[in-house]
């Protein structure tokens, strides 16, 4: 399905669920463990960033979806737009000698470093919507990046594929010593067999609640238009 369908798709779910005026910035976590060795060798992760680029399009101020991969070390890759999307597993992840690949998964390291872009590198008035997808096994180290991001702008949306372990995922509505809930969990058996539409409104299933009550927290402030992004806002989220 080409990338305008999957707009068509993905702009019936922002519709249902009041976001269609929603910009943020949209991050892909990919993991690139030896269990995944298959996925990109047959195209299902090309197949998949390309659906999560279509978030990107119409979520992301500048259209661009910014990627890492992940094993026991991470990369954080080339962002990804509707120019370049064309082989972009195969040019930027698979033929890449610099990405580490197939190794075991640590996923404190590559999380950090999304912290690092979106709150310290990249500041923005825009919260950061993080599409975190891996094949079971996530180190339950996590659990203290997710508690500690939890008064940040930063939406961690995590998906499962296939039938992996992810008893810690599952649990994440759970986690204690959050100041809000801040991080999703879906699991989907068959990533290549699930609609668009049926995967789009699954990623967005715990999004816009977050949203809401990240507004009344003020972790988000009420932000104009894109184009006349308001002045001072940076003061009032970081407090600097």
């Amino acid at each position: 399905m080409s990338i305008n369908l999957q707009k068509k798709s993905l702009d019936i779910v922002l519709e249902k669920k009041q976001l269609t005026k929603v910009t943020a910035r949209v991050g892909l976590v990919l993991d690139i463990t030896g269990s995944m060795r298959s996925l990109y060798k047959n195209g299902t992760v090309q197949k998949t960033v390309e659906r999560m680029l279509a978030v990107a399009d119409r979520f992301d101020d500048d259209g661009q979806l910014d990627v890492w991969v992940y094993d026991n070390e991470f990369s954080r890759l080339k962002s990804v737009t509707e120019k370049d999307f064309s082989g972009y597993v195969n040019r930027e992840i698979i033929e890449n000698g610099g990405v580490h690949k197939f190794g075991r998964n640590n996923e404190l390291p590559v999380m950090e470093d999304v912290l690092k872009k979106y709150l310290a590198e990249e500041q923005s008035p825009y919260p950061a919507f993080i599409i975190f997808i891996n094949d079971g096994g996530c180190k339950k180290s996590i659990k203290s990046i997710i508690e500690s991001s939890s008064d940040k702008p930063l939406f961690w949306q995590f998906i499962g594929i296939g039938n992996g372990n992810f008893d810690f995922l599952k649990k994440l509505d759970t986690l204690d010593n959050r100041y809000l809930d801040n991080a999703g969990f879906l699991q989907i058996e068959d990533i290549e067999k699930i609609s668009d539409d049926e995967l789009y409104d699954a990623i967005l299933r715990e999004f816009p609640n977050w949203l809401s009550e990240a507004k009344q927290a003020g972790i988000l402030a009420e932000v104009a238009p894109v184009s006349q992004p308001k002045k001072g806002f940076f003061s009032r989220l970081f407090g600097k």
